[in-house]
């Protein structure tokens, strides 16, 4: 009778403990991480990004249902323009006309019939992320159109006109000076002047002050002092 194969003395090897499926202890691969848990751990985007890609989206739907249907490529400052004018109907903010009498008013009393408009600040945000969006997209800078010279005054004429509507003036804020720094400065400089007074009136009194000591000035208080003390034969001095 031939022995089993793995019993002692026999010819045939054991299974080994890393091929067998039922041993507890043998090494298997971890599994994959399921798809959502991957998008879980990608970063969100921030809200600049996710806007941009919201506006994106919309002006290339913009462009698919304009008649007739324009291209990427083929778009220019004007048809930028006409898009910005597209979006006023969406507006929430009320663009007094001419002829109303709340025209110039920031806070008028009662409500009136003048339509409403996009902001001058939203259009001009809106146009920063566009512009990006574009080059992001393989847009070459020099051919974007969203820096169409056309696009910048649109957007200037539609700053000064709501200001004049609305009575509230676009303006860039001025940088307050500090008062501390000014003080600082007003206080160094009234030092220097100082100091630029001082050393003046040192040089002046140093040409008129009298000589050091051994100088012209002793031999003369010297000369003085001789003339009033009298010299004896013998040698001894006296006073006068």
């Amino acid at each position: 009778m031939e022995p089993a194969p793995g019993a002692p003395g026999g010819t045939g090897e054991g299974p080994s403990s890393s091929s067998d499926p039922a041993d507890p202890g043998a090494a298997s691969p971890p599994p994959p991480p399921p798809r959502q848990e991957q998008q879980q751990q990608q970063q969100p985007l921030s809200r600049y990004e996710s806007q941009k890609r919201r506006d994106w989206h919309t002006f290339l739907q913009y462009l698919k249902n304009h008649k007739p249907p324009l291209t990427l490529a083929r778009c220019s400052g004007a048809h930028v323009i006409e898009f910005l004018k597209y979006l006023d109907q969406f507006g929430k903010t009320k663009v007094h006309a001419a002829g109303c009498t709340f025209f110039g008013q920031p806070n008028p009393p009662a409500p009136c019939v003048c339509p409403l408009r996009q902001a001058w600040g939203s259009l001009d945000a809106l146009i920063g992320r566009l512009r990006a969006a574009y080059e992001e997209s393989g847009g070459r800078s020099e051919s974007n159109p969203f820096a169409a010279r056309p696009v910048r005054i649109y957007l200037r004429e539609v700053r000064e006109s709501q200001a004049k509507a609305r009575g509230i003036p676009y303006e860039k804020k001025k940088r307050k000076r500090d008062p501390s720094a000014a003080t600082d400065a007003s206080a160094s400089a009234s030092s220097a002047t100082v100091a630029e007074e001082s050393s003046e009136a040192g040089g002046g009194s140093s040409a008129s002050a009298p000589p050091a000591a051994g100088g012209t000035s002793s031999a003369t208080s010297g000369s003085a002092t001789s003339s009033a003390v009298g010299v004896r034969p013998d040698g001894s001095s006296s006073a006068s």
